[in-house]
């Protein structure tokens, strides 16, 4: 095999003329350095610019303490943050999807790191999107720990990026929350999302840009605002606001509604045996469900299995402990209702042809007002 030879004088290859820009990332990180010190927490060691970011669980504070981690990303509700170019939010809702997923067991968000992947590098833009997960991470009370900002030349356009994060938190062994808590005759309270969160954006994208022909920017009198507007409201972080009801009642679990719909996510944390039964009749969804299933003729079955519905966050308590737990909700502006109740699966709950479950089930009952 011959190889032709080389041309001095020709174009000499480089990082830069490959598409990655080197001194943009330095910059890129000179202004993140002040959103991650905008989070930190007593516990945090150093800052960000190290190999590794430090966080020290002081002695004496736990127990018996347990950590607990999670991973996710914003998924396609990044394309409509792109469309808008509007990148400000979407950090926010990947704070959400990771430290609401903590909590669901009683765990507090310690720290948080997030990637960011790129198509190319621009500073400004990096800390939008970053000052996004700075907020969210202040609004969770937990520390942006550090992170890594990829540039993917030849790989993403340009203007494509995507997100993901993976937060750690700490519960005590013994408050740890779960399916083995849950009683027959405890109440489950809803919490108000604030929209569509984070999921089922491929549907509504489908359904409102392709087969609706809407415009991003077209005001819609449903909302009172525009479309992207209201499709990069930011997911609603209930962190803070369960550790507080947790805190004040004898919490049995939380459910963290996303991908898979309200019953599927609260099913995950009810134990063999036990259904709850709630009724569609205590909440009227917002506009943009209505909305999304009148556009693309979806059925309730699809729309309650892609959408949260109207509700973002569930607990599941004693009876007893509903007024109290509510109160403290609405000092922390969260909207709730009681939803339903925990009872003993009948066989009127099974599937035909399904096997009994190993978890719990859920199920809805009822119509919602005005749907």
């Amino acid at each position: 095999m011959t190889h032709a030879p080389e041309d001095p004088d020709g174009p000499k290859a480089s990082y830069a003329a490959a598409g990655v820009d080197v001194e943009a990332g330095e910059r890129a990180v000179d202004r993140l350095k002040p959103l991650a010190a905008s989070t930190s927490r007593p516990e945090v060691l150093g800052g960000i610019g190290g190999f590794a970011g430090l966080f020290a669980l002081r002695s004496g504070k736990y127990r018996e303490p347990v950590l607990a981690a999670s991973t996710d990303g914003v998924g396609t509700k990044l394309a409509v943050a792109q469309a808008a170019d509007k990148h400000d939010t979407v950090g926010r809702d990947l704070v959400a999807m990771v430290v609401d997923d903590l909590v669901v067991c009683g765990a507090e968000p310690l720290f948080l790191q997030d990637y960011l992947a790129i198509g190319k590098l621009v500073p400004e833009k990096v800390e939008k999107i970053v000052s996004g997960i700075a907020e969210g991470c202040r609004l969770a009370g937990c520390a942006l720990l550090g992170g890594e900002t990829a540039e993917h030349p030849g790989v993403m356009e340009p203007h494509h990026y995507d997100l993901s994060a993976t937060g750690v938190g700490i519960v005590e062994a013994d408050g740890m929350l779960g399916p083995d808590r849950v009683r027959p005759g405890d109440t489950v309270v809803a919490m108000a999302s604030s929209g569509l969160h984070s999921n089922g954006f491929s549907l509504a994208r489908q359904v409102l840009l392709e087969i609706g022909r809407m415009s991003l920017d077209g005001h819609v009198e449903e909302f009172g605002r525009t479309l992207g507007d209201e499709l990069l409201e930011p997911t609603r972080i209930y962190a803070r606001d369960c550790l507080a009801v947790a805190a004040e009642t004898d919490v049995r679990t939380f459910a963290h509604v996303t991908g898979g719909g309200l019953c599927a996510n609260l099913a995950r944390v009810l134990p063999a045996g036990l259904t709850a039964e709630l009724d569609r009749t205590t909440w009227t969804p917002a506009p943009v469900f209505k909305l999304i299933a009148a556009r693309g003729r979806v059925t309730r079955e699809e729309m309650e299995r892609t959408f949260n519905m109207g509700v973002g966050m569930v607990v599941v308590l004693p009876p007893d402990d509903v007024d109290r737990a509510m109160a403290v909700l609405t000092a922390k502006h969260v909207p709730s209702w009681v939803l339903g109740e925990v009872r003993a699966t009948t066989d009127a709950d099974s599937v035909p042809g399904e096997a009994p479950a190993r978890a719990g089930h859920a199920v809805m009952r009822g119509d919602h007002p005005r749907f």
